[in-house]
C-alpha cells in the first residue's frame, strides 16, 4: 500500500505553479482561490490545522488561496470535475503498476463548503480531542465548512467503483472530523472506503470505559463497513509513554499491541511499535516539525515519534549512512531490532509470537465483538465466530487486579507475548499489563 495525498499540493507542484500566475490560465481554477473582503481580509474565518488563518494571499492573482494545512500546501478544489478526473488517473497509474492500495491521507478535507460560510464557535468546554491543544485556535471552531463535506461522498463512490476493477486493491482513509466516528462508519459504508481510521484511540484519555465505549460507538453506527484500529501514528505521542509515561513499559508495549490486535478489524501498528519505543526527547534547534516549532515550547510537535527506525545500535542506528533526519536517541538504539533479536524476551518477539497465535483464532480475525462489564482497570470483552467464543481480559495498569470470571465454562489458551493471566479461587488474576484469554467449551 502508498500513502496518497488528495486534498492538497506543494506549492512547488506544476499545477499549483500555473494556477497562480492568473485568473484565466488552464488550471486557473484547480486550487480553492476567492476573494478579499472589502478591507482586505481573508474570505472568511476558516482556520489552518498548524495555526493561523487558512488563508493565503497570492499578488499574481490578488486573492487568496485556501491551505487546511501548510501555507506550502495549497488545497485542490474538488468542485472542478476535472480536478476529480486528474485525482483518480493518478490512482489509475498506480494501480496500472500493481499497488495493493492505498493509505488516504485526510480523505475528508478534498472538498469546502462553496459558499465559504464561517465555522461556528465552539465552547471552551468542548475544546478537547482529536490530536489538538486548546493552545491551538483551530480548537476554538467547529469545523462543519471547511471540511468533511456532503459532495465528498460521491467522488469516494467515484474512487470506490475505480479500485473495484483491480480485484484486492484496498483503501484506507484517515478521518479527523467533528465526529469522526460517525464520519468512519458513513465513508465505510458499501460502495465507498474500504476501511477507515480515526484518531479516537490517540488521544490521552487511557481507560477500559473509553476504549469500549469509543469501540461500543463505532460498532454500533458501522452496520456493514470495516473498521482499522490504532493506538500509535506519527502524529502523536508514542502509546507507551502517552498512557504509561517515562520510561518506556516493555510490559505496557506487549500488552498494547495485543489488545489492539484484539479487537475486530485490521490493525495499524505504528514504526517501533514492535520494539516497544517511547517517545523521542528532540531537543528545538533539531526539531523539523513547522506545527512543533510553531507551538513551542506549549507543544513540542510531532517530531518525538517520527524518529528513524533503530536497525542497530550504531550512530546512525543502522538507518542511514549519513546524518539522519532527526537524532535518534540513546534508548532507542538500545532498543534495536538487532538487539532485540538476540534477546527471547524482548517485545519484539513477543509481537511476532501474538501476531501468529492471532492468526491460528479465526475469531480473532474475522469474529464479532462483545464488550462485558467490569470494573477500571481492566478491559473484557467476547470475540465470537460461528461455534467459537474467546473471552479476552487486560489490566491497562502496573498494579496486579482481581476480577470475576463471567459466567460460563471457559478454558484457558497459553497466549504468547505479553504477561499471562490465570484463575485463583475461581477469580480471575491479572498481573501488571497481563492478558487473559480462554475459549467457552
Amino acid at each position: 500500500m502508498i500513502d496518497q495525498v488528495f486534498s492538497h499540493t506543494s506549492v512547488e507542484h506544476a499545477w499549483f505553479k500555473e494556477s497562480r500566475q492568473s485568473r484565466d490560465n488552464p488550471k486557473a481554477d484547480w486550487y480553492v482561490w476567492a476573494d478579499a473582503r472589502e478591507d482586505g481580509t481573508p474570505p472568511n474565518n476558516w482556520l489552518s490545522i498548524f495555526g493561523g488563518v487558512a488563508w493565503r494571499w497570492e499578488p499574481r492573482r490578488r486573492q487568496y488561496y485556501l491551505h487546511n494545512f501548510l501555507s506550502s500546501q495549497p488545497d485542490l478544489d474538488f468542485h472542478n470535475p476535472a480536478v476529480q478526473q486528474a485525482t483518480l488517473d493518478y490512482v489509475k497509474f498506480w494501480l496500472d503498476r500493481g499497488v495493493d492500495g492505498f493509505r488516504l491521507d485526510s480523505i475528508n478535507f478534498c472538498f469546502h463548503d462553496a459558499q465559504l460560510r464561517d465555522n461556528p464557535p465552539k465552547p471552551e468546554s468542548e475544546r478537547v480531542g482529536r490530536g489538538f491543544s486548546p493552545d491551538n485556535p483551530y480548537a476554538f471552531q467547529y469545523h462543519y465548512y471547511n471540511n468533511t463535506r456532503p459532495e465528498n461522498i460521491g467522488f469516494l463512490e467515484r474512487l470506490r467503483a475505480l479500485l473495484d476493477q483491480y480485484p484486492g486493491a484496498v483503501t484506507l482513509g484517515e478521518i479527523s472530523s467533528e465526529d469522526s466516528l460517525a464520519t468512519t462508519a458513513e465513508y465505510t459504508a458499501p460502495g465507498r472506503l474500504h476501511m477507515g481510521y480515526s484518531f479516537e484511540l490517540l488521544v490521552d484519555d487511557y481507560s477500559a470505559a473509553y476504549i469500549r465505549g469509543t469501540v461500543e460507538k463505532l460498532e454500533a453506527t458501522m452496520r456493514d463497513g470495516w473498521p482499522c484500529w490504532a493506538v500509535s501514528n506519527h502524529d502523536v505521542q508514542r502509546a507507551v509513554t502517552r498512557w504509561g509515561g517515562h520510561p518506556a513499559n516493555p510490559q505496557l508495549a506487549k500488552m498494547l499491541v495485543a489488545l489492539v490486535c484484539s479487537l475486530r478489524g485490521s490493525v495499524c501498528i505504528y514504526q517501533g511499535e514492535e520494539l516497544g519505543l517511547g517517545e523521542a526527547d528532540v531537543p528545538f534547534e533539531a526539531l523539523q516539525d513547522p506545527y512543533g516549532i510553531t507551538f513551542w515550547p506549549n507543544f513540542k510537535g510531532r517530531d518525538g515519534c517520527r524518529t528513524p527506525m533503530p536497525w542497530s545500535d550504531g550512530d546512525v542506528a543502522g538507518f542511514s549512512t549519513g546524518k539522519p533526519w532527526l537524532p535518534i536517541p540513546a534508548e532507542h538504539r538500545a532498543l534495536s531490532v538487532q538487539a532485540q533479536e538476540a534477546d527471547a524476551g524482548s517485545v519484539l518477539h513477543a509481537f511476532r509470537a501474538f501476531l501468529a497465535w492471532r492468526k491460528a483464532h479465526p475469531a480473532l480475525v474475522e469474529g464479532g465483538i462483545r464488550f462485558i462489564d467490569s470494573t477500571e482497570p481492566v478491559l473484557m470483552f467476547e470475540r465470537q465466530l460461528g461455534d467459537e467464543v474467546l473471552l479476552l481480559a487486560f489490566n491497562l495498569s502496573a498494579q496486579s487486579q482481581r476480577q470475576p470470571l463471567p459466567a460460563g465454562t471457559w478454558q484457558a489458551l497459553e497466549l504468547p507475548g505479553p504477561a499471562s493471566g490465570g484463575l485463583e479461587a475461581g477469580e480471575l488474576v491479572l498481573p501488571a499489563h497481563a492478558v487473559y484469554c480462554a475459549r467457552r467449551s
